[in-house]
């Protein structure tokens, strides 16, 4: 298995040079009380690359996620955005440095339109008042392109409640898009996800990642879909980072089928 901080395929220049990560974790770790949820896990994301992280249940791969985006401290090694050591920053600075997330539980008002959400999103990037987002036409403009580019321009004014689970979950990436988040952290998006919705959101967020060129770090239990998505997959186990390789090479690592995947695969 290769270097957890190994360059993608496509990273660099062409003077030959690799290029700073947009993220770096350098032995981070989370202990509480005694117990230790995540270990010592190193590993560099790139521009533009798409890094998908797989586990059982327990693994600690949201875990790991909550200290990217800075919901639980880290209580041992360090961790930098473009060149910036955030590891003690709050949640709010990590967004304002272009750090996006969406999480496992939909966190949708269920009276509030699906134009609102995304209006009230994108006063709240540009550092407007809560109180008059209303009132704030200035961002209709970015509020309908956003609405398009999630495919729920037609659900514009529909309630939240009234959404199916897929339809929430490109609502959730709505919200999170509007916010121009130069990383993406996307927390299990298919989770409660239908079957015939998982290949419409599978695509979205495929074209994200792309066309668009976002650098995205995705937890799912779908492998299916993250072996069309990622560009390299990270395995969590008991709260440390078991392998970081390309699919292929994950698939094919002994450690990794006893481990999790099974003799199946």
């Amino acid at each position: 298995m290769t270097s957890a901080t190994r360059t993608p395929q496509g990273a660099g220049n062409r003077s030959g040079t690799t290029p700073a990560p947009v993220l770096r974790l350098d032995g981070v770790g989370w202990t509480v009380g005694g117990a230790i949820i995540v270990e010592d896990v190193s590993f560099d994301v790139h521009e533009g690359e798409f890094l998908a992280f797989i586990g059982p249940n327990g693994a600690g791969k949201t875990s790991l996620f909550n200290l990217v985006s800075g919901l639980v401290p880290a209580t041992r090694g360090t961790i930098v955005l473009d060149g910036a050591d955030i590891t003690a920053e709050s949640v709010p600075a990590r967004a304002r440095r272009g750090l996006g997330r969406t999480f496992q539980t939909s966190s949708l008002w269920p009276a509030m339109t699906v134009a609102d959400h995304v209006r009230l999103a994108a006063q709240a990037a540009a550092g407007g008042s809560y109180r008059i987002w209303r009132r704030a036409a200035r961002h209709q403009r970015q509020v309908d392109e956003v609405l398009e580019r999630t495919g729920l321009r037609q659900r514009a004014e529909a309630p939240a409640a009234s959404l199916s689970h897929g339809e929430k979950r490109k609502l959730e990436l709505a919200v999170l898009l509007v916010g121009e988040p130069r990383l993406m952290l996307l927390d299990e998006p298919m989770a409660g996800v239908s079957a015939e919705e998982v290949p419409a959101l599978t695509d979205l967020i495929r074209s994200l990642h792309r066309d668009e060129g976002r650098t995205v770090l995705m937890v799912e239990h779908h492998m299916e879909v993250l072996l069309g998505l990622a560009d390299r997959l990270a395995v969590m186990h008991h709260g440390t980072l078991l392998a970081l390789d390309t699919p292929r090479a994950v698939m094919e690592d002994a450690t990794v089928q006893q481990a999790y995947l099974g003799e199946a695969l």
